[in-house]
Parts: structure tokens; sequence; C-alpha cells
């Protein structure tokens, strides 16, 4: 299997740079499976806070969401956490 740390140039750039897209595209695949995961997990979480009287969303917890993607991925990584607690709640 090819990765992308092959750091020799390719025979054939533009069949590298189709494999290359081919990857981003399972890479993709996965994450839009692994999203689609979490909003039913998180739609799960509200549905038992709401019939056990707590509050729909709690502060605590997604400062500590926004933390860890802040942590593994800078800046833009707490905006992806952002939208992906936006997208597990929905609208306040």
């Amino acid at each position: 299997m090819s990765t992308t740390t092959d750091l020799a140039p390719a025979a054939d750039p533009v069949g590298r740079i189709g494999e290359l897209r081919t990857e981003i595209d399972a890479c993709d695949a996965e994450i839009i499976e692994l999203v689609q995961r979490r909003l039913a997990i998180s739609h799960e979480i509200g549905r038992l806070r709401a019939s056990t009287g707590g509050t729909r969303l709690s502060l605590s917890r997604e400062q500590q969401v926004l933390t860890r993607f802040r942590a593994a991925l800078g800046p833009d990584g707490a905006s992806l956490g952002l939208m992906l607690l936006r997208q597990g709640r929905g609208r306040l």
C-alpha cells in the first residue's frame, strides 16, 4: 500500500495525484461515517438528559471537547470541534 510519506518523486505525477485523491476520498468517507455516528450518540445523550429533567447541553463538557480539538489541531481544530458540537445539539 502506498503512503503519503513516500518522498521519492512519482514517475507518473498525474497517476500519483489520482491515487492520493482516492486516499482522500476514503478518508472523507470515514470522516462522514464517524460524524454521523457522533451525531447519533450526541442526540441520544440529549434525549436522555431531557428525559431526566436535565439541560439539553453541558457547557463544561463542550469546553472539554473544544480544548481537546484545539490541542490536537490548533485554532482550526477548535472551529471543527465547535461545528461538530453545533451539529450534535442543534440550534440553541
